[in-house]
């Protein structure tokens, strides 16, 4: 017999929309068209013993929970069950991400080809979402005539974004760079007031204070600091914060069927591999054969090939996974998710690479990080008003 569910419980498990944190997200996020009867067709009509209808009556009864029984006949409240499923899901998003900034940083070591690297991470995904979509596993989009025109530009800022983060992992340590990416929401704050005249409340503006002063703090004592690695990953956050201010200006309306975030990303993907190969083809193809002989002769051509693979499964993968765990969560979950993201893989990066870190960088790491989070609450917290407002 099915088992009732609390409607407040329901309601909780709905897809929440993502905050502006990373503006860039809400164009990867759409909404799931509700199935319909076939027309023509009338519904059956339910027949339901009394016994039924009066279970069904207690539906709107705050005292019944929906529950679930395992394999093992073990009845649990189904709202553990849902809790279980995000925390597996947060899990999986760490471990993805975490893998591939480590896999990243280790082919770099080995084989210091930003480009390269960035074109390849790109292109391991492209063949698993066109499979996808030619055998209808997952139905391709179709782009409405003009929605090229929009699509493109918010490929190429994802394009430069991505390489600039690569780049940036390459000339100095991960666990720096990522702190330095912490500093993203003051770039989204400034275009959005000088591109769309946004303004934000003092809270927000105010939030930003310990993001800024945490990134200097944790540079000015940075023992691996480099001016390439601090440069790349600003220049991230700026491309970052671009793509999140033109989607939000230009996204405003849909540019074609079956856009989903996964769909969506997928084609920012390609567009950014296509972006990205000139660029690949003027830096780096002249010295490709040296550096590849470099590498193959050290580690071997089948452990380079192996980790450039991995490299770009772990970087698809993660952002499928995100995608679909920020979407089942509150705003503040996800700001709250994030970070504890970010945590892990400075944490991480720092025990497996051994990176020396000074107290001060210590401290100006903790204020950024702990920083961005409170942007992001009080971000959150503010969407969800003026939604209140509006309804």
């Amino acid at each position: 017999r099915a088992h009732l569910a609390r409607p407040s419980a329901l309601r909780a498990l709905r897809p929440a929309a993502l905050p502006s944190q990373s503006l860039a997200r809400s164009a990867l996020m759409s909404t799931a068209a509700s199935g319909a009867t076939p027309e023509g067709e009338d519904k059956p009509e339910s027949k339901l013993s009394e016994e039924e209808q009066k279970a069904m009556e207690l539906c709107d009864s705050e005292d019944i929970e929906e529950s679930c029984t395992l394999p093992m006949g073990v009845t649990v409240p189904m709202s553990l069950v849902n809790k279980a499923k995000l925390g597996l899901c947060f899990g999986v998003w760490f471990f993805l991400n975490i893998m591939y900034n480590l896999t990243n940083k280790v082919c770099q070591n080995a084989f210091p080809m930003p480009w390269t690297m960035a074109a390849v991470s790109l292109f391991v995904g492209i063949p698993y979402v066109l499979f996808l979509w030619a055998t209808g596993i997952r139905k391709a989009p179709k782009i409405n005539p003009g929605g090229w025109s929009k699509l493109i530009p918010i490929g190429l800022f994802h394009a430069a974004g991505h390489a600039s983060a690569v780049i940036a992992l390459g000339a100095g340590a991960v666990s720096f760079a990522q702190i330095v990416k912490a500093g993203e929401p003051v770039f989204t704050c400034l275009l959005a007031y000088f591109v769309l005249g946004q303004k934000f409340s003092r809270a927000v503006y105010a939030s930003l204070v310990p993001i800024v002063g945490g990134v200097a703090l944790a540079s000015l004592k940075e023992l691996s600091f480099t001016w390439k690695a601090f440069g790349g990953a600003m220049m991230s956050n700026l491309a970052f914060a671009s793509r999140a201010i033109y989607s939000k200006k230009q996204m405003d309306k849909p540019v074609g069927e079956n856009l989903g975030a996964a769909n969506l990303y997928g084609i920012l993907t390609i567009i950014a591999f296509i972006a990205t190969m000139p660029f690949f083809c003027l830096y780096e193809l002249p010295i490709f054969a040296e550096e590849w002989a470099k590498v193959c002769a050290n580690q071997g051509a089948p452990w380079i090939l192996k980790q450039m693979f991995l490299d770009g499964v772990y970087f698809y993968a993660y952002n499928e996974v995100a995608f679909y765990t920020l979407s089942q969560v509150a705003p503040i979950t996800h700001a709250i998710g994030n970070t504890l993201k970010r945590v892990a893989i400075i944490a991480t990066t720092i025990v497996v690479f051994k990176n020396p870190v000074s107290n001060l960088s210590i401290i100006g790491s903790v204020i950024a990080i702990a920083g961005a989070m409170l942007y992001s609450i009080v971000k959150a917290r503010e969407s969800e008003k003026m939604a209140a407002k509006a309804a």
